[in-house]
């Protein structure tokens, strides 16, 4: 028996553009008859698929093959052509096959390293593959180990403890200097993909209130509804600033919308507790001499850009440790399916000595039976079952040392474990 090749191929961040990706996805709806597509190619015996925003990657068990029909196969669903597929495809077998699956599962091939939402989207496309049944014990046994790495990973480096991601940045920051936030309000003032990051952090850290303000009151409500806010126009910020602990802004106007004005009387009516704001906007959405309050920690996307720069080379120190986990796992992996090529040997070795055992057994038992003395029936135990057990090395060890071969002679000597 041969060990099932592993396969595995797909397409990221890294390879290709976002219309490029998008052209290759597998809707939700789609996987399962994706998955049954797959195996039916030439030589694949078990598969998986996983489907993020930035990879579709595609995990395979070869029974023969090289993979190259499931490779054609991906090529032909999507419509790419030869020179698509050479120029945006990654290969990986083997070895590197396993090694890609602990580095993605682990954050190390993200768009943001470290990033630990990867982990959960693979075990999706685990038990995706699981419930329709393309998942075999090969493939299992590789995604259970790369849970155990990637859990590893996050437990003994510190990948994915400081933030690199303008929001995360601006939203751990506040935590810092506030702690508990869960008497808190939070006015998010836009309603773009930075201020949405914003929101969603804010509600994982247990935020009390949100306030979502914006020039299209509909997207406000939009926003606000997705996080259980309250959505109100810029026009209304004046009224609500008082009510703030911190303000989060990222727009795109052209002019300031909050003014160093509206602010301190926000912090008299306060009386002057104190409000964490950032500005993540370009051109600035909170006046410059806001900072110049006491009462007010203001911070600018400039600000969070050197923390960021510091939080991702200390990421980048933890992942060079990651990469020394996942290699001593990838070996230990490799040796686990290379114990599979010797399962049916051992088997039959066993087979034999057992079949050998119950033979000698059976004859002492009517030794017994006729009144042979024990201590003459087990000496004939132990001197038959010896000499059955070791009659077929002793005839290969003379046979390679009558032919004078002395590879097979120390082969022979290592399984034996036999010393001078």
């Amino acid at each position: 028996m041969a060990t099932m090749p592993l396969f595995a191929f797909g397409i990221n961040h890294n390879t290709a553009s976002a219309a490029v990706r998008e052209r290759v996805t597998f809707a939700p709806d789609r996987l399962p008859s994706a998955l049954r597509d797959l195996l039916s190619c030439d030589g694949v015996e078990e598969a998986a698929i996983l489907c993020t925003c930035n990879r579709t990657d595609l995990y395979c068990g070869l029974g023969g093959g090289d993979g190259e029909a499931a490779l054609d196969w991906f090529r032909r669903t999507h419509g790419l052509t030869a020179e698509e597929t050479r120029r945006y495809i990654y290969v990986h077998r083997a070895r590197q096959a396993v090694r890609h699956m602990m580095r993605v599962a682990s954050g190390l091939d993200s768009m943001v390293l470290g990033e630990p939402q990867i982990l959960g989207q693979i075990k999706d496309a685990y038990n995706t593959a699981s419930e329709c049944g393309t998942i075999g014990h090969i493939l299992g046994k590789l995604f259970q180990h790369t849970f155990s790495v990637a859990k590893r990973v996050r437990t003994d480096t510190a990948i994915g403890e400081s933030p690199v991601s303008v929001a995360f940045a601006a939203v751990t920051l506040a935590r810092q200097i506030f702690g508990d936030m869960a008497q808190l309000t939070a006015l998010l003032v836009g309603a773009g993909e930075t201020i949405g990051l914003v929101a969603r952090h804010l509600k994982g850290m247990g935020i009390k209130r949100l306030i979502v303000a914006n020039r299209t009151l509909d997207n406000a409500h939009r926003l606000a509804a997705e996080f259980g806010g309250y959505a109100i126009t810029l026009d209304e910020i004046s009224a609500h600033l008082p009510e703030v602990d911190m303000v989060f802004s990222a727009t795109a106007s052209q002019e300031t919308i909050l003014s160093l004005g509206q602010v301190i009387d926000a912090i008299r009516k306060r009386k002057h507790r104190p409000v964490y704001m950032v500005d993540m906007a370009i051109p600035r959405d909170i006046e410059p001499a806001v900072g110049e309050l006491e009462d007010v920690y203001l911070y600018t996307v400039d600000d969070l850009g050197d923390v960021i720069q510091e939080n991702l080379r200390s990421r980048q120190d933890a992942a060079r440790q990651a990469e020394e986990i996942i290699d001593t796992q990838v070996t230990h992996f490799m040796g686990w399916l290379g114990t599979l090529d010797v399962v049916p040997a051992i088997r039959a070795f066993r087979t034999e000595g057992e079949m050998a055992r119950d033979e000698v057994l059976h004859k002492a038992r009517r030794l017994l039976a006729t009144g042979t003395p024990p201590d003459d029936v087990l000496d004939f135990l132990a001197d038959t079952l010896t000499n059955k057990l070791l009659h077929r090395p002793t005839v290969q060890l003379r046979t390679a040392g009558f032919d004078g071969n002395g590879e097979l002679v120390d082969t022979i000597r290592r399984v034996l474990d036999i010393t001078e």
